[in-house]
């Protein structure tokens, strides 16, 4: 099986964040059953980033599915400016260390190369986030920086050129 059909991004749509709310799954998915894959207060803050950077930018947020369960949550936290899209992702906690952001993130930035809008991706990890810097790495991203967050502290910031 490839990564392609074992591993997706699907875009998450505002009716999908609203089922998820709900403890409801888009169709022909199934969410993983050990875990969240991000509690009621994420989900809420990312359906409304999602709402506010969709009028303007869309796809702006997807579904990690692995085997058809859906996994983890990949977003747009920043309105895109001159290209740039910065993305957030999380994996649920049952699913970590498996390897689906790395190939999740890969997917997107696939996906935005494609897109003629899109020229450069960036990220921020937590300094003690190992596990993110990897994803990000074996993704291509390189060190762009640090700098100190309001709510998460010191975090590395990271880009990936989409072109």
């Amino acid at each position: 099986m490839s990564n392609v059909e074992k591993n997706m991004i699907i875009e998450l749509t505002a009716y999908d964040f609203a089922a998820l709310l709900k403890g409801f799954v888009p169709a022909n998915t199934r969410l993983v059953s050990d875990s969240v894959i991000a509690p009621p207060e994420v989900l809420e803050m990312l359906a409304s980033i999602a709402a506010e950077i969709g009028a303007k930018f869309i796809p702006s947020a997807w579904m990690i599915v692995e085997e058809g369960e859906i996994v983890g949550l990949c977003s747009v936290i920043r309105a895109p400016e001159d290209g740039e899209i910065h993305i957030g992702y999380g994996i649920a906690p049952s699913r970590e260390r498996r390897g689906c952001a790395t190939r999740a993130i890969g997917q997107l930035l696939e996906w935005a190369r494609k897109d003629p809008r899109v020229r450069l991706l960036s990220a921020e990890t937590g300094v003690d986030n190992i596990a993110s810097q990897r994803v990000l790495e074996r993704n291509g991203f390189i060190r762009a920086g640090e700098r100190i967050d309001p709510e998460d502290g010191p975090v590395i910031r990271w880009q990936a050129s989409a072109v």
